[in-house]
């Protein structure tokens, strides 16, 4: 029985917890204008009615990557993670980062503001055009490196557990990143 469905907050808009089992890949089909504090909701295919609300700075890497005009985001693709790192009010409670995006040709860095007068580099890499239906037996490689960035954010203990529970060939086909993951880990 997968309990992920069981976990799944009540709230009106997708949060951290929702991707605490791993990423999560939308398709854009609305962005509509929301309150004064979460002034965007993205309205995603399947969203239940929970849209994604960027957070400022992830605004801001929406602006840099696909313009300031939100109807160019319909029919685009971002893959989301959860970082528990992210703070809000002086305090650790976890947000929403975008990942990957369709629609960029590479990897594109942005300097957010981590704290006032503190800037960091946040890269976002390009999402692979959509698979094929019919290839759904062939191993997805980039939802594997989704969770294992996602994976390394959470730590090495959590990155260690899940690689060893994945098969052989889900290994070997990321193996070469497994590296730049354990840097990363916290």
């Amino acid at each position: 029985m997968n309990l992920s469905n069981t976990i799944i907050p009540k709230s009106d808009q997708l949060n951290s917890d929702d991707l605490i089992s791993g990423p999560l890949t939308i398709k854009i089909k609305a962005v509509v204008a929301g309150s004064t504090e979460q002034p965007v909701a993205i309205n995603y295919e399947d969203d239940k009615g929970r849209p994604y609300k960027p957070s400022k700075s992830m605004r801001r890497v929406l602006i840099v990557a696909w313009g300031s005009e939100s109807a160019a985001y319909i029919g685009r693709r971002l893959a989301l993670v959860r970082n528990p790192a992210i703070r809000y009010g002086g305090d650790q409670v976890g947000g929403i980062e975008i990942s990957h995006m369709s629609d960029i040709s590479q990897p594109l860095q942005v300097a957010l503001t981590v704290t006032r007068g503190k800037r960091k580099a946040f890269t976002v890499n390009p999402l692979p055009p959509e698979a094929v239906e019919h290839a759904s037996i062939a191993i997805d490689t980039q939802s594997l490196i989704d969770i294992g960035d996602t994976k390394a954010i959470e730590g090495k203990d959590a990155l260690r557990t899940w690689f060893e529970s994945l098969p052989n060939a889900s290994r070997q086909a990321i193996k070469d990143r497994l590296t730049a993951w354990k840097e990363k880990a916290l």
